[in-house]
Parts: structure tokens; C-alpha cells; sequence
């Protein structure tokens, strides 16, 4: 059972459309539709007709609103009362894993060179893109450090979730040298099926790459192993099990020393990113706004 369920349930119970709550909810109708199907399948039970337009609770599902409304309010209450007062100097910061390793450390280090010391804690990456984004829209987080591109869809709406642009990141494919020349490259020739270090479907980086690869000449992939963390496809890439798709400020050293090397000779494989930052535009504690002004340069 996930909070954010019970608050997907009553929204759709407001608006009785699917797609008007999934707006309202900044996820897609796809995603919102299988978590309403998530909470149903918990319950053992339907909630929603879905006969019908627009959409009608059953009857369990109207007996389930008020329970589900009161839960909603408790747990909210119980946070508020459990959150450190609105004096707390920590920043709350979600990020996509690799920028907690590549960039953020430095980027902090310099922001508190302008700013004074800051205090601050780190959400974990939770894998698929509109999970990470929940964490700012559901107030777990300050502010949300991502990778962004434009084939990547973001459903947030910038004017109550505004970001700046703070650098770039080049993402090309690697693997351990192979004989002959680049692994990628060789396979496309030969027609063979090149081991492939995936990302899934619903990281960042799977959506990414799945959309440059539709653009791309078709190759044969055989998945071998797959993970939403980029760390752990290098980890697998340096032990020779692979193709691999990783940030250049991630793999830099093993790069120079020559344990992993490019896939391709082509560049049209690489592809480039934005290292974006987002927050919320409704948090006004004073140390979050002294915050935003000190990394506007």
C-alpha cells in the first residue's frame, strides 16, 4: 500500500476521468491507470467502473472514498507534526543516482562558497522517471538534481515547478576492447547479436536510449543484464559483460587507463544531456529561496 494511491483514488473520485486526475496528478493516464489497479488489486476489490463515461466509483469504491479521505488527513497530520520546525537549515535534495557520484559533491561544495555552510540530505534514486519526480511534487524534497533531454517527457508544470540548467553530460557506448575494434560497430557488420547492458524501460536513461535507438540503423541486442543505476551497468561493462550506455564523467578514469573504450567510431551514438535542477515553487522556507538565488549564477 503507497500513500500516493489512496491520494491518486480520491482525485480520480473528484474529477471521475482518468485523464483529467492523471493531469492533475502530473503522471501519465498510462502510469495513473495501473496504480488505481495497484491500490484495487491491495483491496481485492474494483473501486472504479470503468463501463461507463465519465467514470463511476462501485459500490465498494464509495464506501472505500471516506476511509481512504481520513487516512489521507492522518498521515499528513502525523507528518506535519513529526517534521522539524520551519526554522530546520537542511536542504532536502532527490537525484538520479550517477549525479549523487559525478556531479553533486562539487557542485555543492562550490554553491557553499557563495551561500555560507549548508546542511543537507539526499533522497534516494528510486528508479523510474515519474517515481524521482514525486519526490518534489510530493514535498519529500527541496529540489530534484536530473538529467533531462528532449525525448525524455517531463510532466511538470514549470511554473509551480521551476529549474535552471547547470551543465551538460555526454552519454556514449562502451565495453571492454574487443578484438578486431569496437564491439558495436563489429556486431552491426557482422549481423551477430551484441550483449547489452540495459536500463529498463522506465529510468531516464531507458527512455533516452530507446528513443535514440528507434532513430538509429537497427542492430540486434541481446539483453544480458539490466539495472536502472548507471553504476552498476559500468560495474558490469568492466567485468567484460557487455555493451554499455554511461555518462563520460562516470567512467573518465577507465576511459584513460583503456579498461572500457567507445562501442562505436560513429558519434551519432552518443547523445547529449542537461543536468537540471528543480524545485517546488510553492516551498518558501528562507534558507530554500537563499539557496535558488545563490545558484542562479
Amino acid at each position: 500500500m503507497e500513500l500516493k494511491w489512496l491520494e491518486d483514488f480520491t482525485t480520480l473520485a473528484q474529477t471521475l476521468s482518468f485523464s483529467r486526475a492523471a493531469e492533475v496528478r502530473n503522471v501519465t493516464q498510462s502510469a495513473f491507470s495501473r496504480r488505481i489497479k495497484q491500490l484495487e488489486m491491495w483491496l481485492g476489490v474494483t473501486l472504479v467502473s470503468r463501463a461507463t463515461f465519465p467514470a463511476e466509483l462501485t459500490r465498494e469504491g464509495r464506501a472505500f472514498l471516506p476511509v481512504a479521505q481520513e487516512a489521507i488527513r492522518n498521515f499528513h497530520a502525523t507528518r506535519e507534526a513529526l517534521r522539524p520546525q520551519k526554522n530546520d537549515q537542511t536542504l532536502t535534495f532527490s537525484a538520479l543516482h550517477t549525479l549523487t557520484v559525478t556531479f553533486f559533491p562539487e557542485w555543492l561544495s562550490e554553491v557553499s562558497k557563495r551561500l555560507g555552510n549548508i546542511r543537507s540530505r539526499l533522497s534516494p534514486d528510486k528508479g523510474g522517471i515519474e517515481e524521482n519526480i514525486g519526490t518534489l511534487v510530493d514535498g519529500e524534497a527541496d529540489f530534484f538534481l536530473t538529467y533531462a533531454h528532449p525525448s525524455v517527457p517531463f510532466l511538470l508544470d514549470s511554473q509551480l515547478f521551476p529549474y535552471r540548467i547547470l551543465g551538460t553530460e555526454r552519454v556514449i557506448p562502451v565495453s571492454r576492447p574487443t578484438a578486431g575494434g569496437p564491439m558495436l560497430d563489429l556486431t552491426i557488420e557482422s549481423g551477430e547479436a551484441v550483449p547489452y547492458l540495459s536500463y529498463g524501460d522506465f529510468s531516464f536513461f531507458g527512455v533516452a536510449l530507446s528513443r535514440l535507438l528507434a532513430a538509429r540503423p537497427a542492430f540486434k541486442a541481446r539483453i544480458v543484464h539490466e539495472n536502472t543505476i548507471s553504476i552498476g551497468l559500468k560495474t558490469m561493462a568492466l567485468a567484460g559483460w557487455g555493451l554499455a550506455w554511461l555518462p563520460e564523467s562516470l567512467i573518465r578514469t577507465e576511459l584513460a587507463e583503456g579498461s572500457l573504450v567507445r562501442a562505436s567510431n560513429d558519434p551519432a551514438w552518443d547523445f547529449e544531456t542537461q543536468i537540471r535542477i528543480y524545485r517546488h515553487a510553492a516551498a518558501g522556507r528562507p534558507i530554500v529561496e537563499a539557496f535558488w538565488q545563490a545558484i542562479r549564477s
